[in-house]
């Protein structure tokens, strides 16, 4: 069960696309969409991708952070970014402490991965909504239309 609105957001640090040690504490004042997919390079976590890096320029204008959370390792993200172009950081939760802060780490046949909720946390590190049932497709837009956007 994802965490709920209001909820104060976990902090963690972690290695993002290019290395980079990436904290939520680093975004304090800032929105940040931080959304969680299973699996770097499979076609709905193509098209959540790919649709936060066609609303990404409507996502800088309003001065919202996006960052995407996988299992999946940097060279993963690495190839995953360039191959399509993502214009935002990746973050390599490796070892599933970010998804399981977010309670969102799920396991099947014994893969373990991020299941596909979306939170929004506004610049004091509150939770202000949780998407649990995303449209891949439209997900970027869905949001934007949602925070008023």
């Amino acid at each position: 069960m994802p965490l709920s609105v209001g909820t104060q957001a976990p902090n963690f640090t972690v290695k993002d696309t290019h290395g980079n040690s990436v904290s939520l504490a680093d975004f304090a004042g800032k929105t940040v969409v931080l959304y969680f997919y299973p699996k770097d390079d499979t076609p709905g976590c193509t098209k959540e991708a790919c649709s936060f890096r066609d609303s990404y320029a409507a996502y800088q204008g309003k001065d919202i952070a996006v960052l995407g959370v996988s299992l999946d390792d940097e060279a993963s993200h690495q190839a995953f970014t360039t191959k399509f172009n993502l214009p935002f950081p990746l973050l390599a939760d490796t070892d599933g402490a970010i998804a399981t802060a977010y309670d969102v780490l799920g396991e099947k046949n014994g893969f373990r991965y991020a299941t596909r909720v979306t939170y929004v946390i506004d610049g004091s590190g509150t939770i202000t909504h949780v998407y649990d049932s995303v449209n891949t497709e439209t997900h970027a837009a869905d949001i934007l239309a949602a925070v008023g956007a």
